[in-house]
């Protein structure tokens, strides 16, 4: 079997393990690290039976690159790769700047090249399973939940670009619907946001994220008229609720309230969501099949995202200019 020779250009805490999962995938040969700490990627790959090149020759030796870098340097890096004709993944968000990511969109196109984005949750087994359940719900409201406590290390992207986007596009990707309106509201210091999201067919999306919540949480909950889906990412578990039942029972003169459902727990094919991913877009790039998370669909959540950092700042009503 013919591999496909990849490289991995920045290998910080994310990129380390696109280099371990290019290792182990069958149809791929790991062929190259680029980084700027040379210690750094000297070390990944020993690890991986890599060699270090600079990006350039990185980009001149493979057919496909995952491009892990901070997000200030993704268009920089992704429109070189373009331009050495290699198919590009790009960790999320895709670009800070729509019309850089619309840029890197047509300059793809018109090379024939795959350009994916590395929005991991599309490739959660549990969120896999959800896309099976909801076509056949009529959707209400969406809740995606995504808290932790501060990490150790440096994050240049808001809380909204690190975290809720990962939310964002999978809402997006459930509500087959235009957004019509976007909400949103931060502590200060940036570290916890929530945001409402209204659809035009009046589906309601909120969201939240937190740098500051001493629990892990990641989970999201779909209301619709036949029943409640609620998913665990962490866990890849899906739970369906159905035909509730509450009721006031007596028991020895004591009047208590009793709810009674079926949970039904769909089987979700467990795995790694980012082995799941990288093989997609080496599959991809080898049979030129459209990618399954795609540049336009990153560019939609990053809209989406900077709306909400947007509006989570522009405080124009203060609690003392609101009357009752």
């Amino acid at each position: 079997m013919t591999k496909t020779r990849v490289g991995v250009i920045g290998v910080g805490s994310m990129g380390r393990h696109h280099a371990r999962v290019y290792r182990e995938l069958p149809n791929a040969e790991l062929f190259a690290v680029a980084d700027a700490d040379s210690d750094r990627a000297q070390e990944v790959a020993d690890d991986y039976d890599a060699r270090v090149l600079s990006t350039e020759g990185l980009l001149n030796a493979v057919d496909a690159v995952s491009i892990t870098v901070p997000t200030e340097y993704h268009y920089a890096v992704a429109r070189d790769a373009i331009d050495h004709g290699t198919h590009v993944l790009v960790e999320k968000p895709l670009v800070d700047d729509p019309d850089a990511g619309r840029e890197l969109v047509e300059c793809a196109d018109e090379a024939g090249l795959t350009l994916q984005v590395g929005h991991i949750e599309r490739f959660n087994p549990a969120v896999q399973t959800l896309q099976d359940i909801v076509p056949d719900l009529d959707v209400i409201a969406v809740d995606a939940r995504r808290l932790g406590p501060p990490v150790d290390r440096e994050i240049s992207d808001s809380v909204v670009l690190d975290l809720m986007i990962h939310d964002i596009d999978i809402v997006l990707s459930l509500v087959d619907n235009d957004l019509e309106t976007v909400e949103s509201f931060r502590t200060g210091d940036d570290p916890y946001v929530a945001a409402s999201l209204q659809f035009e067919n009046d589906t309601v999306g909120t969201l939240t994220a937190s740098r500051v919540t001493q629990e892990r949480v990641r989970q999201l909950s779909i209301t619709a008229r036949e029943c409640q889906v609620n998913v665990d990412y962490m866990e890849q578990t899906v739970q369906i609720h159905r035909h509730s039942l509450p009721e006031y029972v007596e028991t020895n003169g004591d009047v208590r309230y009793r709810n009674e459902n079926v949970i039904e727990r769909p089987t979700v094919d467990n795995g790694e969501p980012l082995k799941k991913e990288l093989a997609s877009f080496v599959e991809a790039a080898t049979t030129g099949e459209e990618p399954e998370v795609t540049g336009d669909d990153g560019i939609r959540a990053l809209e989406v995202a900077r709306t909400i950092d947007r509006t989570a700042s522009d405080r124009t009503v203060r609690p003392r200019e609101v009357r009752h």
